[in-house]
């Protein structure tokens, strides 16, 4: 039974993926239909229409093993080898500042949204 739930939780995220994708196959918008699946999914569940426990298990399953999604990208990255050691360092500062901004960023906004609250 937890097996047949697993797969209704992962066929409704996968629904919501490949909705995305057709939102930006049809308008030709320059964003990822990954990046509209992940807005659609977020607005779904905010409005209530699809509820959490309709996707937790599937979704805990993904995050738990979501190292194994990352293999496939660390080999391919082995044969670019020599752009890591003439650009390493400014693709260093690229990831760094891409990562650390947002991070800064977001906190900042959150901190500024949690004072209107008070």
């Amino acid at each position: 039974m937890k097996l047949l739930q697993m797969i209704g939780q992962g066929m409704l995220l996968w629904i919501v993926y490949w909705l995305g994708n057709q939102i930006t196959a049809t308008t030709g918008l320059p964003i990822p239909g990954t990046v509209f699946g992940m807005v659609l999914l977020f607005l779904l569940l905010l409005s209530g229409i699809i509820k959490l426990r309709y996707i937790q298990d599937a979704a805990d399953f993904l995050l738990k093993h979501m190292l194994f999604f990352f293999i496939p990208i660390a080999v391919g990255l082995m044969d670019w080898g020599t752009v890591f050691y003439e650009h390493g360092l400014v693709l260093a500062a690229a990831l760094l500042a891409g990562a650390v901004l947002p991070f800064f960023t977001v906190g900042g906004l959150a901190q500024l949204l949690r004072k209107g609250d008070k």
